[in-house]
């Protein structure tokens, strides 16, 4: 990365000022993925990661930091520029864009003109005495689009040569994504496909626009979108092999995960609406109902004997395996490796009053219960970029910059919330509340933890075809557990409300 002179000697030093590497070289992967390069269709595209310093701010954004934005630098040889990288101060480098390589002959042009989006100069930004900043938006010629910006540090427009635009067909439609910087109601954020499914050939430039960009720029769009560059069953077995996380159990947690097979063969019953007598599931889920809806007519559940039903309920971490679906995302340009974990039992919810815990009863209790976490992995070199993780109804993502690895390679590390099996990046308490008062979400670091990459399955990777067999569970689309009212807001309101002033009017 190319630091300009005038600006880190006026500036503090910053995250931003150091770059983020994963712990351990990237493998060398099977044959016949992350080529660096993918074809679009006459638009071939290579990933970079590697940048000039264009112009630095160092107040506003995230943290009141400010953002830095960087020109790609290392091009390969016939690539051109689509757009600048940016992102806040607050955090190491780690990013990338993509450039563009014409292979039709008419995919890409450069631009007839710049328009002036914004200028520091103009708008009086404070910057410790470091030069001002000017967004430069290219000028499209007719049927083409402008994927990207340009940031100088003078008002004189950039060459025409400087960037290119796409061809209007090869573009898709975006919107923003996260907020990287703004000051005085000029904004800057990241961009993302509109279109995300895992059939949508919409591909993330990585590059970002600004709020007064008319109209937003697009994105890119995959028109060859066959799957080609997607990794095989060889090559997501070594993906997985050297991204798995290790997930840690808090030292209190009674309710561990274990296989579905596991759960099936130790009295796992399946029961029907107006019948009697449940049946006990096979060892291979080969009589549980298949396809179509959840229309509640089945359920799973607990074995009915005492003991058995107590012994499920804590799981079995000597059986434990995960279970990975594959899928494309943006085009087929990453991998997402959505894996999920199966709990027979959830437990019990807890409250935090200031520095008291109240337990809630029943509250929050379940059975079958399916928690999950997703890598995304760049198609181009196979590089982990990001980390998702279920927590309850919801989730969050973070880049890999973020994350925390074990043992210096490049293992992420997640932490597993007590009794309710949410994950979380750090360990800790989470509270699902405010003022010091609400649900807690308690981690930490404990003698109870696993290696998912020592049993995993590959159970679906429509993109494959029939290369995947799909267990015969998977279709089964009812519950996995009795749905049970324990009637939660009485009951939250009996054991806690008095604590935390419920009721009172």
């Amino acid at each position: 990365m190319g630091n300009k002179a005038s600006a880190q000697s006026s500036s503090p030093s910053l995250p931003i000022d150091s770059t983020f590497n994963l712990p351990s070289p990237l493998p060398s992967w099977p044959s016949g993925f992350a080529k660096g390069r993918i074809d679009l269709g006459g638009l071939e595209v290579s990933q970079v990661e590697t940048f000039n310093k264009a112009w630095s701010v160092y107040e506003g954004g995230q943290d009141n930091l400010g953002a830095t934005f960087f020109e790609p630098s290392s091009l390969p040889e016939g690539f051109s520029i689509l757009g600048f990288y940016a992102q806040p101060n607050s955090r190491k480098l780690f990013g990338w864009t993509l450039v563009g390589k014409d292979l039709s002959g008419d995919s890409l042009r450069p631009p007839v003109d710049y328009l002036l989006l914004w200028s520091g100069k103009s708008s009086k930004v404070e910057n410790n005495g470091v030069e001002m900043g000017y967004f430069w938006q290219p000028v499209p010629p007719e049927g083409y689009n402008a994927v990207g910006l340009i940031v100088t540090t003078s008002d004189v427009k950039p060459p025409l040569d400087k960037i290119r635009c796409v061809r209007s067909d090869l573009t898709d439609q975006s919107e923003s994504d996260s907020l990287i910087w703004e000051t005085n109601g000029f904004s800057v954020s990241s961009s993302k496909p509109v279109n995300r499914g895992t059939q949508a050939s919409g591909v993330s430039v990585g590059t970002f626009f600004a709020n007064s960009s008319n109209p937003t720029l697009p994105c890119l769009k995959n028109n060859k979108f066959d799957f080609s560059c997607m990794p095989r069953k060889p090559q997501i077995d070594a993906l997985f092999q050297t991204y798995a996380p290790y997930i840690y159990f808090h030292k209190d947690e009674k309710y561990l995960i274990s296989s579905v097979n596991w759960f099936f063969s130790n009295g796992a019953l399946l029961y029907k609406k107006g019948e009697s007598n449940p049946v006990p599931v096979e060892p291979n889920g080969s009589n549980l109902p298949q396809g179509e809806s959840n229309d509640g007519l089945y359920w799973l559940d607990l074995p009915v004997d005492s003991d058995a039903r107590k012994r499920v309920k804590i799981g079995d971490l000597q059986s434990v395996e995960v279970y990975l679906h594959i899928k494309p995302v943006y085009g087929g340009t990453f991998t997402d490796i959505a894996v999920w974990m199966f709990y027979p039992f959830n437990g019990p919810s807890r409250a935090k009053l200031k520095a008291v815990t109240v337990p809630l009863g029943k509250i929050g209790e379940h059975i079958g219960d399916w928690e999950h976490f997703t890598l995304r992995i760049s198609n181009f070199s196979g590089k982990l970029h990001r980390m998702y993780l279920s927590q309850h109804s919801r989730g969050s993502w973070m880049d890999a910059s973020e994350i925390e690895f074990q043992g210096g390679g490049n293992k992420p590390v997640a932490y597993v919330s007590l009794n309710g099996h949410a994950m979380y990046f750090k360990p800790g308490l989470v509270l699902q509340g405010k003022d010091d008062v609400g649900i807690r979400n308690d981690t930490g670091k404990s003698e109870k933890v696993i290696d998912t990459a020592v049993r995993f399955k590959v159970v679906a990777a429509g993109y494959m075809g029939g290369e995947v067999e799909e267990p015969v569970w998977l279709n089964y689309m009812r519950h996995w557990g009795p749905k049970i009212d324990y009637g939660r807001e009485d009951e939250i309101r009996d054991l806690a409300g008095p604590a935390l002033g419920w009721g009172e009017s």
